[in-house]
């Protein structure tokens, strides 16, 4: 047996790198499985999702080992897995998913009903997720694998475009989806509510689906920098809060055919206060009538952090009768990453999108995740991607 370490959330926004247990083919409540596998993580990244636990804007107990964005290498296998082996390379979708249920059938993997004794839908090391250990660490164990892992084609391939195919996990079917859900299509005129590594993916997407124009809006000069140099337009949204204006000097009109929340919950507004509803509320203002509105950033049930009494218990001022009046549509909810993770492949491989340029990815060590978590908190315009074994040359 190997030793593992990993990511772990003590409290005050902070994380550390522990020595944790090595994984065992068992269910967090230590039932015996034979579907599972263990991974010798390859790569492994940083989201803005943990960021809301680290934050202590989730309930998340101290504790709890990080991380469901995971690639890896299959190196144990438990009898009932049939169609891996010993040696594969791959991608892990963060949603944990018994690929058996009702919800799971229907291709709603997010929802998974049996992965989770408390509410529909699973993922690795995240709070309110089923208790399934986090993967940034040295090893991980995954379940169902035979129904959730995504091999690659050719090892060595796979290995040669790592840094793109790591992202498979969560940031591009996750921005994908919210394109998709928003409508985007060859033509269409695009606004993307942040330059985060998930609004880039969402913007890359809205490319490789046709659109015409991909806007992108935020406060960070740093980000938006990074957007414009990957070929969108940055919408600046320190310089005043009449977004329609600004749509309206890239496009001609103060709107747009579909619009893509990458903020979620901890959303900031013009003055600088947080405003958890004023994205959505934006999105329904500048969405033509009959457009269609993604929503991949995440909205919490929980948030004990909110300045605003009712947004502790998720509840939002949404000018909704707007978004009614005008027949929006709005697709919410984790995406389920096995509906895109294999075209997504497809088009990283034959050289359709270079995600993770466009994303910035960079490379640090399993022992640097704490430093990689202050940097991205402060808004450094990266995406930060654990290497450690240090098979991505990262020592």
């Amino acid at each position: 047996m190997s030793n593992n370490r990993g990511v772990v959330y003590i409290g005050d926004g902070k994380v550390e790198v522990q020595d944790i247990a090595y994984p065992k083919m068992e269910t967090p409540h230590g039932k015996p499985i034979d579907h599972g596998v263990i991974l010798k993580v390859v790569s492994t990244n940083i989201c803005g999702s943990d960021q809301h636990m680290v934050r202590g804007r989730t309930t998340a107990p101290t504790g709890m080992v990080l991380g469901h964005e995971i690639t890896g290498e299959v190196i144990e296998k438990g009898k009932g897995v049939e169609f891996l082996n010993i040696g594969d390379i791959v991608s892990v979708p963060f949603n944990v998913a018994c690929g058996r249920c009702r919800t799971c059938k229907e291709g709603h993997t997010g929802l998974c009903l049996h992965v989770n004794d408390d509410r529909a839908g699973g993922a690795y090391g995240y709070v309110d997720m089923g208790g399934w250990v986090g993967g940034q660490a040295h090893y991980v164990m995954v379940p169902y694998a035979d129904f959730n892992l995504l091999k690659f084609p050719d090892r060595d391939q796979a290995m040669s475009q790592i840094r793109d195919l790591t992202m498979l996990s969560d940031i591009l079917p996750t921005g994908f989806h919210g394109a998709l859900k928003a409508g985007v299509g060859a033509g269409s005129t695009v606004y993307v509510a942040g330059a985060g590594p998930v609004g880039l993916a969402a913007a890359a997407s809205a490319r490789l689906l046709g659109a015409a124009v991909v806007m992108i809006g935020d406060f960070n000069k740093d980000r938006l920098e990074h957007a414009r140099k990957m070929g969108f337009v940055p919408i600046d949204l320190s310089k005043h809060d009449r977004l329609g204006e600004m749509i309206a000097a890239v496009v001609g009109e103060p709107s747009v055919d579909s619009a893509i929340d990458a903020v979620g919950f901890e959303a900031i507004g013009h003055g600088g206060k947080e405003q958890p509803a004023v994205v959505l509320n934006q999105m329904m203002e500048v969405t033509r009538e009959g457009g269609s509105i993604g929503i991949p950033g995440l909205y919490v049930t929980e948030d004990p952090g909110a300045t605003e009494k009712a947004a502790q218990t998720g509840s939002l001022s949404l000018r909704f009768g707007q978004g009614w009046a005008k027949g929006l549509s709005f697709h919410t909810g984790q995406t389920p990453v096995v509906q895109y993770n294999r075209q997504l492949m497809q088009a990283i491989l034959h050289g359709r999108l270079n995600i993770a340029e466009i994303v910035n990815a960079q490379v640090i060590s399993l022992e640097d995740a704490p430093a990689g978590y202050e940097q991205f908190d402060a808004g450094v315009a990266s995406k930060f991607v654990l290497d450690p074994h240090g098979l991505l040359g990262v020592a």
